[in-house]
């Protein structure tokens, strides 16, 4: 067995793979670039080496100075995560020619299944069936028109050496696929340091199942169930889970088998992932190979109660795997939620910068047969950068059955506070909430279709309303407590305080009383309802955690001018504890109207920007293009909303921009 091995990767990924090999013994090298000298991965390695400027093109992308890292501190192994470096054929081989092990599949495995093109072409070989495209060299975006006119739409624009939605592009017209083509050519030459893309027919209404595979070097294949990942935006997975709802045993057999039979015609040796995209009526086509470990892999391993990263490092030193298929068990259900640095209420764009607030759930067994995961790679303090992908966390959860999965991570997402940049978490809450999810109806246009307007956060109505009031009127009476102990506040007599309360809850008004509780404070509302609330928490702390009415609730609790925001189960409103005075007089306040936005085009995220498509007095129409901002990896095409007339351009190609920072304006 190896005694140390070097993680080429950064972020969750890389303290994911420490986490295992510190539990095997091994030591481990961390690599960084400049806008990493002080990420999680970094402090958890044994040791670490930097590799470059923050670019990945210029640090975790450059092959060399991976090796060299290896050479400087000894390091047997290279475990490459998912993304960078670990789908690149010759990496492996660079590795091979010093004398190091790659724990990941064999260069010519990853040559025949790694590369997009070529593993349909292996696939089609091989008799599996292949969704309708076009495998050829793509010179031009008529060309790419040409092909997607004889396909039919819509098509799936896609890179050849890509993954994670990067690269990636629905078009539905000739007009869209042109774009679409510069875009994810663009794209894929950003991220994987390769440009050719290739044309395939979108499959409408589709699911996006996946098989995890595992190999050893010594011919022996198995597979370990299936992933659902349908829930996606913009091509990038939002919500994992395994098994899938839609796969009976059967087609789970048929589908597995597929995968071995693919894997075993390439000689694979290591982890990897057989994707399908599947029919409502549990048809499906093979899709592609990930030749590595796949982001969602926590979901497999809490199912099957196997660790997919110690597997990796066994085969890689030659051992056999230590089950076979009959061997395989799936047991119970787990959900994935992708944590990410972005903002679900403008399309989803990233967000970058200090981590004010960072508090996990916590995790490990927090309820009988419910476990609680979080694989992450931030902390408190640290930064979002703009130079890689905006993932923050992986909450995973584990139960018996779907439906207490899925409510295990409603709570866990309750109890996740994060502040300082915007994130998905109320999309995420809102998502364990929808009736549809909740059934398993599901399929890659879920959130397109369930929100075609966008997202946004809906205030609590019903019995989640009531339970917010309450917990408002908790934290009241729990701060004039706090308030009547500071030193100099007591009377010599005791005061009598008013118990009557209004709470305005969003635009919902609540009138209650704050009684004394066994356990804490009964809230007692106008129409006879009583909850019992009790708490531990203290002024100050970002999640309110108690019991509501016998209920577990979490409510996350940020302090505004006047009162608190609560978010809970996907909701959110500002709430106000008024005396019933007080609630009469606020009544009478004016409300301030805000300005409107102005003339201009406001840069939606922190990007650079790549290019300005226009220039003064230039007249404009609706829905042309005025600018390319990158933020994350993934190119962003600003469009005009209206027809009008370019007055000024202040912003410039390569300048970086902060969010609402003014590109240019109309006249």
């Amino acid at each position: 067995m190896f005694e140390k091995i070097l993680i080429a990767n950064r972020g969750e990924i890389a303290c994911r793979v420490i986490k295992t090999a510190r539990r095997m013994g091994i030591r481990t090298v961390a690599v960084y670039s400049e806008a990493d000298r002080d990420a999680l991965h970094v402090e958890m390695a044994d040791e670490a080496v930097a590799i470059g400027p923050a670019p990945a093109a210029e640090s975790y992308l450059v092959i060399d100075k991976i090796v060299a890292a290896c050479r400087r501190t000894g390091a047997q192994a290279v475990h490459p995560g998912y993304g960078f470096l670990s789908e690149r054929e010759a990496f492996p081989r660079a590795l091979e020619a010093e004398g190091i092990v790659f724990i990941g599949p064999n260069p010519a495995a990853i040559a025949a299944m790694g590369d997009k093109i070529e593993s349909k072409k292996a696939a089609a070989a091989a008799k599996v069936s292949t969704v309708p495209g076009f495998l050829g060299i793509i010179e031009s975006p008529e060309h790419a028109v040409s092909i997607a006119d004889e396909i039919g739409y819509p098509v799936m624009i896609k890179a050849s050496a890509g993954g994670g939605g990067k690269g990636m592009r629905i078009a539905h017209s000739a007009d869209e696929v042109a774009e679409g083509f510069a875009r994810a050519k663009s794209e894929a030459a950003s991220s994987f340091g390769d440009d050719r893309v290739f044309v395939e027919k979108f499959i409408t209404d589709p699911r996006h199942i996946e098989i995890q595979v595992i190999g050893d070097k010594h011919g022996n294949v198995i597979y370990l169930g299936e992933r659902e990942c349908s829930i996606q935006r913009r091509n990038q997975k939002v919500l994992e889970e395994a098994p899938s709802p839609l796969l009976d045993a059967e087609t789970r057999r048929r589908m597995g088998e597929q995968a071995v039979a693919l894997a075993q015609a390439v000689g694979y040796d290591s982890a990897g992932t057989v994707e399908f995209v599947a029919g409502q009526d549990r048809s499906f086509y093979f899709l592609e190979m990930n030749t590595r470990l796949q982001v969602e892999h926590p979901v497999t391993e809490m199912v099957t109660g196997l660790d997919l990263v110690e597997l990796m490092i066994r085969v890689a030193a030659g051992e056999r795997l230590p089950i076979a298929q009959a061997d395989v068990r799936m047991d119970g259900w787990s959900v994935e939620s992708r944590v990410y640095a972005e903002d679900p209420t403008r399309g989803f764009l990233p967000s970058t910068g200090r981590l004010v607030t960072y508090r996990p759930p916590a995790e490990g067994i927090v309820d009988p047969g419910v476990t609680v995961r979080n694989d992450t790679g931030v902390f408190e303090g640290g930064e979002i950068s703009i130079y890689y992908d905006p993932m923050i966390a992986k909450l995973v959860t584990h139960a018996p059955t779907r439906l207490q999965a899925i409510e295990a991570q409603a709570r866990a997402l309750d109890a996740f506070a994060i502040d300082g940049i915007r994130h998905n978490i109320p999309f995420l809450s809102a998502l364990m909430a929808h009736p549809r999810w909740r059934e398993g109806r599901l399929s890659t246009g879920f959130i397109a279709e369930e929100f075609p307007d966008g997202f946004s956060e809906t205030p609590p109505r019903g019995e989640t309303a009531r339970t917010m009031a309450a917990v408002a009127a908790a934290i009241d009476h729990k701060l004039n407590e706090r308030k009547r102990g500071i030193s100099g506040q007591r009377r010599p007599k005791a005061v009598r305080f008013e118990r009557d309360r209004v709470v305005l809850l969003g635009t919902e008004r609540h009138e209650l009383r704050v009684e004394d509780g066994p356990a804490g404070v009964a809230i007692a509302f106008a129409d006879g309802a009583r909850l019992e609330v009790a708490s531990s928490w203290r002024p100050g702390e970002p999640v309110w955690s108690g019991q509501v009415g016998g209920e577990v609730v979490a409510v996350q609790v940020r302090t505004i001018p006047n009162g608190v925001r609560l978010s809970h189960a996907g909701t959110s409103a500002e709430a106000r504890v008024y005396t019933r005075r007080e609630a009469e007089l606020a009544a009478l306040m004016p409300e301030k109207v805000a300005s409107g936005a102005g003339k201009a085009l406001l840069c939606p995220m922190p990007g650079l920007v790549k290019a300005i498509q226009v220039r003064a007095g230039q007249e404009v129409k609706a829905g042309e293009p005025l600018a390319i901002v990158e933020a994350m990896k993934m190119e962003n095409v600003l469009r005009a909303e209206r027809d009008a007339t370019i007055a000024k351009v202040v912003a410039k190609e390569g300048e970086s921009l902060a969010v609402d920072a003014v590109i240019l304006e109309f006249a």
